[in-house]
């Protein structure tokens, strides 16, 4: 059953802030280190807006990522210490892999990167190897063209063959500790997002030049969350799918502050591994 047979509006939900794009001439763009003198940190401005936030647990098994772009999968795992880098690639990466290759019937998994955050009030999320701050803006990690060099970049050898069958960008984002109370992640529904909704914006690096989507605000959007997420639980969302069949290619997302969230909550600590799928087709 899908979304478009249930009574969505029925559901729970939390009102909450998300920060979608500020109007901005030419193309947005943003330093992961200290912009040159005079240089801003970043043009993608935020512009708040309260939106509806829908508990989707009642209707977890309703969501795929080929409609939505998003899903809620149990994934246990052996990891002891997710602050501990070689025991993540040691222990942790093959184990997404083999689960990704499995749930999503894929060919083949590569991982390219994790990201590890842990909330620490009034902490810049900087990129200097230490764990990072939750996204507080509505992004795509990849773009129609970053997902397809993201290939060419991490399997250069392999690429223009492997860019011949399915690929996608899939993330597999989970909390490190649980119930996660503080700063969960908030999905849009891709079939609410229209294609001039996201904006192709540069992730400068001090050697490349990447590209994600930020997000101008849609009132079409319709947002949803898992609350109180265990660690033996996690999301799958999909950055970029170069299949163009009419299939959600693109999933925004964004942490967010949960108005109920309590006083005393730990603050969010989670882990994200970006993945490659192929699929030969």
């Amino acid at each position: 059953m899908g979304l478009q047979e249930t009574k969505i509006e029925s559901l729970p939900f939390v009102t909450a802030e998300l920060n979608y794009l500020a109007p901005v001439s030419g193309k947005p763009r943003t330093y992961a280190f200290d912009p040159p003198p005079g240089e801003p940190k970043s043009t993608s401005l935020p512009e708040p807006h309260r939106v509806p936030i829908f508990d989707a647990r009642l209707i977890a098994d309703h969501f795929s990522l080929d409609r939505e772009g998003f899903a809620l999968v149990r994934h246990p795992n052996q990891v002891k210490d997710f602050y501990n880098d070689e025991e993540i690639r040691a222990v942790y990466y093959p184990a997404v892999e083999a689960f990704l290759r499995a749930t999503l019937k894929a060919d083949r998994v590569f991982i390219f990167d994790h990201t590890v955050r842990r909330r620490v009030e009034g902490a810049p999320d900087v990129r200097d190897g230490g764990p990072r701050q939750p996204a507080t803006r509505v992004h795509v990690d990849q773009t129609a063209v970053s997902g397809a060099n993201r290939v060419r970049e991490h399997l250069p050898d392999e690429a223009e063959e492997l860019l011949k069958g399915r690929v996608q960008v899939i993330n597999l984002w989970r909390p490190i500790r649980g119930p996660l109370r503080d700063s969960p992640l908030a999905m849009a529904d891709g079939t609410t997002v229209a294609p001039e909704d996201l904006v192709a914006s540069d992730l400068i690096y001090p050697n490349r030049r990447g590209e994600t989507y930020s997000v101008k605000y849609n009132p079409d959007h319709r947002w949803f969350y898992f609350p109180e997420m265990t660690p033996d639980e996690a999301l799958l969302l999909k950055c970029y799918d170069s299949a163009t069949d009419g299939r959600t290619r693109f999933g925004p997302h964004t942490a967010f502050v949960d108005p109920t969230t309590p006083d005393d909550a730990a603050p969010r600590e989670s882990i994200e591994v970006r993945t490659l799928v192929f699929h030969k087709q």
